[in-house]
């Protein structure tokens, strides 16, 4: 298990790790995620010894790391760029780590055949790398990483220079390399789609500082302020005022029992709300928050469409009706509002 404990890592004008704790469990996949800039890498750094620690304790299966040179840390390594050794074959490049070891030549040539294997590159062992598509130069960098055995696998934003579509296909393998590697995983990333994909558990981070670590459901629907929630893509959200339960919201009221009272901010998350036609008072079907509104336009996004919707003074994004031509601009519509699926930021509700 790996224990980062009050870590503080200064550069000459701002501290750019400042007080993070945070833990990694054995198989476990902790991702860190947070803007460029906000220390995630050079945390990731700190843990394998290529940072220098101003503050802090930073602790390897009950080993405390102080000291030890980045050679003498149980750990693999993978980067964005690669770090490929452009003059060494790929089998050269995936052996270095166990020769660095000293371990023997068929143990070598056994763990470098084994990591390549892993990552679906078996038998390439003497194909160059300069010959090699960015995904492969990719997956070569993570085999090298695992051939050494680690008690920890760490990555630095390991897709950032892939297509979307190599992308896509080395994010559906890492689950399954993580698990037969079976060590924990500490991930670095800007990209939230990773994050809540490959992890266990996610931190975000701004400014040197951990905000929030919780699992991937947690995170989404409880996010500790409107920065995470801004970070995540969650960024439909209300002035409200509570009182004796309730939330006071465009939408009409909103029940949160138990809710501090006074002036607050109410996220809406993506899947809350639900498409009615027409707008206005009228059957039973309008029962509940809600919200009249105009269709704008249609957005496609992904595997689905989304009509963008005019209404109190701001536009809302709400999955178009399957199998409708519903939702013409101009359409006037009413936005359902489920209130199980909201959340209020705690930190900016006032007494009174």
């Amino acid at each position: 298990m790996l224990r980062v404990h009050d870590v503080r890592i200064r550069y000459a004008d701002r501290l750019a790790v400042d007080g993070v704790d945070l833990t990694v469990g054995d198989g476990e996949v902790v991702a860190v995620l947070g803007p460029s800039g906000c220390g995630k890498s050079t945390l990731l750094r700190a843990v394998a010894g290529l940072e220098p620690l101003d503050d802090g304790t930073i602790v390897l299966d009950g080993h405390d790391l102080a000291g030890r040179r980045p050679d003498q840390r149980p750990v693999g390594l993978m980067f964005q760029d690669h770090a490929l050794f452009p003059h060494r074959d790929v089998g050269d490049n995936v052996g270095f780590g166990p020769r660095m070891q000293g371990l023997p030549a068929d143990v070598v040539t056994a763990r470098t055949r084994e990591a390549l294997a892993l990552v679906e590159l078996a038998g390439a062992e003497r194909r160059e790398v300069t010959e090699l598509s960015g995904g492969e130069q990719q997956r070569v960098a993570l085999a090298r990483a695992v051939a050494v055995h680690p008690r920890l696998l760490m990555l630095d934003e390991p897709l950032g220079s892939l297509d979307r579509a190599l992308r896509d296909q080395l994010l559906a393998q890492l689950p399954e390399v993580f698990g037969r590697v079976g060590c924990g995983v500490l991930y670095v990333t800007h990209d939230q789609d990773e994050a809540l994909t490959l992890a266990d558990r996610v931190a975000v981070m701004r400014a040197g500082r951990l905000l929030q670590v919780a699992e991937p459901p947690v995170l989404w629907s409880q996010p500790v302020d409107e920065f995470v929630a801004g970070f995540l893509g969650l960024d439909q959200v209300v002035d409200v005022r509570v009182a004796d339960g309730r939330a006071d919201s465009p939408f009409g009221p909103v029940p949160l029992p138990g809710a501090r009272e006074g002036a607050g901010r109410l996220l809406v998350l993506p899947d809350a709300l639900d498409l009615l036609p027409g707008g206005g008072a009228g059957s039973g079907a309008h029962e509940g928050p809600g919200l009249d509104g105009v269709v704008v336009r249609r957005r496609f996004a992904a595997d689905r469409t989304l009509l963008v919707v005019a209404a109190a003074g701001r536009t809302w994004e709400v999955p178009a009706p399957r199998g409708e031509r519903a939702g013409r601009p101009g359409t006037p519509v009413r936005l359902r509002l489920d209130p199980t699926r909201v959340h209020l930021f705690a930190g900016r509700a006032s007494g009174g």
